[in-house]
């Protein structure tokens, strides 16, 4: 923790999706980490959402823009000279990317290019760690982890759009950063089925159940049997941390991408997932929908062995704790969400509380 915090206290920290799931994670963290927050996003007009809810505790510095508008974007990272950059703005969900590829397409690729353009123009020292997602490998559907060099894919939009973004970074990283700019950094980062408080998108599995059982109601569940590699945000966002603060001191990490998954916590199926949750929340119930309309992988797993190796990072929270702090949020949330700052600082202490 110590090292985090020389790190980032007092740097200015630009993150883009800074009011998106993870998002508000990541600016809740480097908040207490003593960093100067510059955000960048849509606005959400949503009063449940996280961000929304301890935004009057945070100190940031809010731009809403679209990170398709070229002009803006370079102009806004030009103009505050970011130190570090966290770029997590993305359409993020696959049954939107089916709705509106173009929409997908524009964000997911061409946003993600003038996220870097606009790095690429800076003229001073700065760390990038860009997120994509562990849906950017070809799925055979196979139990077997995936490392950063196997074969990058998608059945869908969302899925190809974010394996099309890797390879954009691996060009333009290429062509335009390596042995030619002296001050970039730059690295991209694929996290695993992540879970947490605050996460209320559409057609997802907790969020969906969340917004039923806040509600006393069963949700409707598509593929019980599927099963996920749950990790915690905390395990995500700390791993994003950590390699912003190694990248920063190894240049020979510059370029590479790595993964983020619990090797803790494999091949759970949700439905012994929601039992987990039942048992710390035993007034839940739930029903088995008959039909799935859309298209999900069965099986997805990604072998962190690169990020333990180069950044000495490592899963801390196991099965039970993990959906421990899942359900602890919401239940506080429902009980007085007003003081929900209070618990998201308090998970985030607990986690810190035990890394090495």
């Amino acid at each position: 923790m110590k090292k985090l915090i020389k790190t980032f206290k007092n740097k200015k920290v630009l993150i883009t999706g800074f009011n998106g799931f993870k998002g508000t994670w990541l600016t809740l963290w480097i908040s207490l980490l003593g960093g100067r927050i510059y955000g960048v996003s849509l606005k959400s007009n949503d009063k449940f959402n996280h961000y929304n809810l301890v935004r009057k505790n945070l100190s940031v510095t809010e731009k809403y823009i679209d990170i398709n508008n070229q002009k803006k974007l370079i102009s806004y990272i030009q103009k505050i000279k970011p130190d570090y950059i966290f770029h997590l703005a993305a359409q993020a969900l696959v049954f939107k990317s089916i709705k509106d590829p173009l929409k997908n397409w524009q964000t997911n690729v061409i946003g993600f290019l003038n996220i870097l353009t606009g790095l690429n123009k800076l003229k001073k020292k700065c760390v990038g760690v860009l997120i994509t997602s562990d849906k950017c490998y070809k799925n055979l559907n196979r139990r077997i982890s995936y490392k950063e060099t196997d074969e990058l894919g998608g059945l869908d939009p969302y899925s190809a759009s974010k394996a099309s973004s890797e390879i954009l970074f691996k060009s333009f990283f290429n062509t335009y950063v390596k042995d030619k700019n002296k001050y970039l950094k730059i690295c991209t980062a694929r996290a695993g089925n992540v879970i947490g408080g605050g996460d209320w998108s559409e057609k997802r599995l907790v969020p969906d159940c969340m917004k039923k059982w806040l509600l006393n109601k069963a949700p409707e569940i598509r593929n019980p049997k599927a099963t996920r590699p749950w990790q915690h945000v905390l395990e995500a966002v700390y791993g994003y941390l950590k390699l912003a603060q190694i990248l920063n001191e190894n240049k020979k990490l510059n370029g590479e991408s790595f993964n983020f998954s619990s090797n803790k916590i494999k091949n759970i199926s949700v439905q012994h997932f929601l039992k987990k949750i039942k048992s710390k929340w035993p007034t839940i119930k739930w029903k088995i929908k008959s039909k799935n309309n859309f298209y999900e992988s069965d099986l997805l797993q990604l072998n962190s062995s690169k990020a333990k190796k180069y950044l000495k990072w490592d899963p801390n929270l196991n099965f039970n704790e993990t959906i421990e702090l899942l359900v602890d949020w919401y239940k506080k949330f429902k009980k007085n969400k007003k003081k929900i700052f209070l618990t998201s600082i308090k998970q985030i202490e607990f986690y810190s509380s035990k890394l090495k």
